[in-house]
């Protein structure tokens, strides 16, 4: 499938709670809850990251023992996102009121005041309201937001909040990076607006892309789980069995917008990364290759006389003006002429680590480049191995163009009632619709139809 490169989304990114996988009709859904339907989101966040062993079972403390320990750390974020009278907040078949309100989670960072939670959270808001779980409420500040990983970072502003609230101690973040599939790992949110909402689960999978329907670009690295994430979650902890931050709960795949088995969360260690950045700065600006690409499937090997089992990405397009394209980076093309199809390079490393497909290129410089580093690529080039040394520049903000923006879906709109067919691009409509035209012309439909998933 075609997908864009270090930010964008291999899996697709236009209608969030309706698109679907190539395996059914399930669709990626905020964990946030809205006034007008739940959906699902990403999320990050960490304090100073800690090489913890996550395997000494001697360390873990009982179910109970955790919750008391972090509860005093874990609140729930509201912000008012319009002024609509017709919207109003309702949990469970109930109406709270006639403003539209965000209900999601956060935790307490450090001592300072600092609450991690959502972009989507938060999205919209100047200030929020923050309240703890002896029903302190107080008045926070955005004063940092990533929308294309989807953080935010609030500072509580109230003047009695540090003597008030002793026992909410910044939680501890562990690296995730020692997670194992089959761990028990802890949610702790607040679920449909129902505070202090613990449950677990197991680490079902590591290194999912999670998709970003606000920019176009995906964030790498997730953790998939079972445990229950539903809409109210996003921001809150996903912990180890020491108590410790594993990652932030985020993301749901679901027909409905409620938990149906699969949960994302954004791991530790690229919040370790992001928040203290968006500290000092209010923003962070992510490294950017700017191709789209695929993986080579048996339809691709087939056709232009590849191995059946050579692993790589093929280069399907380098943006005008991006990175890739200034060093040279050759795209797939026709020949007119001969009516055939010239695949262009093949990525088969960066940085000497091998590249089976996107997601690997994706995950290496998001989590270990900044904006200026240069990766060195080894392309395939006609079936000679050359190496290129490309120099990482911003991405944009968005992929989306303005109008595609305001048309795309947001987890707080009802759903479309049909599921719409996913674009496998990180891309916006347009820009798969020309990709998929595209390939058609070079590859052939029935190629293109594998590639897309249609």
């Amino acid at each position: 499938m075609f997908s864009f490169d270090t930010n964008t989304n291999s899996y697709n990114t236009k209608h969030v709670t309706t698109q679907q996988q190539n395996e059914g009709n399930y669709g990626y859904a905020y964990a946030y809850f809205s006034s007008q339907r739940a959906a699902t989101a990403v999320i990050q966040n960490d304090y100073q990251l800690k090489d913890v062993s996550l395997q000494n079972s001697s360390l873990s403390s009982s179910l109970p023992n955790i919750f008391k320990q972090v509860e005093n750390s874990v609140v729930q974020i509201t912000s008012k996102v319009s002024s609509n009278p017709d919207t109003q907040i309702i949990i469970n078949g109930n109406p709270l009121g006639g403003q539209a309100t965000r209900l999601g989670s956060g935790f307490v960072y450090d001592k300072q005041g600092h609450i991690i939670s959502n972009s989507h959270v938060v999205n919209g808001a100047k200030t929020v309201d923050v309240t703890f779980v002896d029903g302190n409420t107080y008045t926070a500040n955005i004063i940092g937001n990533d929308p294309s990983s989807d953080i935010a970072v609030l500072q509580i502003t109230d003047n009695t909040y540090s003597s008030a609230e002793k026992n909410g101690i910044p939680l501890i973040i562990a690296n995730s990076s020692s997670l194992q599939v089959g761990e028990q790992i802890i949610a702790i949110g607040n679920p449909f607006g129902l505070s202090d909402t613990m449950t677990t689960g197991i680490v079902s999978q590591i290194g999912r892309l999670i998709p970003n329907p606000d920019t176009g670009f995906s964030i790498p690295n997730g953790i998939q789980t079972d445990a229950a994430i539903n809409p109210g979650n996003s921001g809150g902890p996903l912990l180890n069995m020491q108590g410790q931050v594993v990652g932030v709960n985020s993301a749901i795949i679901s027909g409905t917008g409620t938990f149906s088995g699969l949960g994302f969360a954004i791991p530790s260690n690229s919040i370790t990364k992001i928040v203290p950045i968006l500290i000092e700065k209010g923003s962070y600006d992510h490294p950017w290759l700017g191709i789209t690409g695929s993986k080579i499937t048996p339809d691709i090997a087939q056709s232009n006389g590849i191995p059946r089992n050579m692993k790589g990405v093929v280069v399907a397009s380098a943006l005008a003006g991006s990175p890739a394209d200034k060093a040279g980076l050759k795209a797939m093309s026709q020949d007119i002429l001969n009516s055939r199809t010239q695949i262009g390079d093949i990525i088969t490393a960066i940085d000497g680590q091998p590249v089976k497909q996107i997601d690997d290129i994706i995950t290496h410089i998001e989590l270990t480049k900044s904006v200026g580093d240069t990766v060195k690529l080894t392309v395939n080039r006609s079936g000679k191995t050359i190496e290129l040394d490309v120099v990482l520049q911003a991405r944009p903000n968005s992929l989306l163009q303005p109008q595609q923006q305001a048309s795309q879906q947001r987890p707080d709109q009802p759903s479309s009632p049909t599921p719409t067919p996913p674009p496998s691009s990180d891309s916006s409509n347009n820009l798969f619709g020309n990709l998929y035209n595209s390939c058609i012309g070079i590859l052939g439909k029935e190629i293109c139809n594998t590639l897309f998933g249609k």
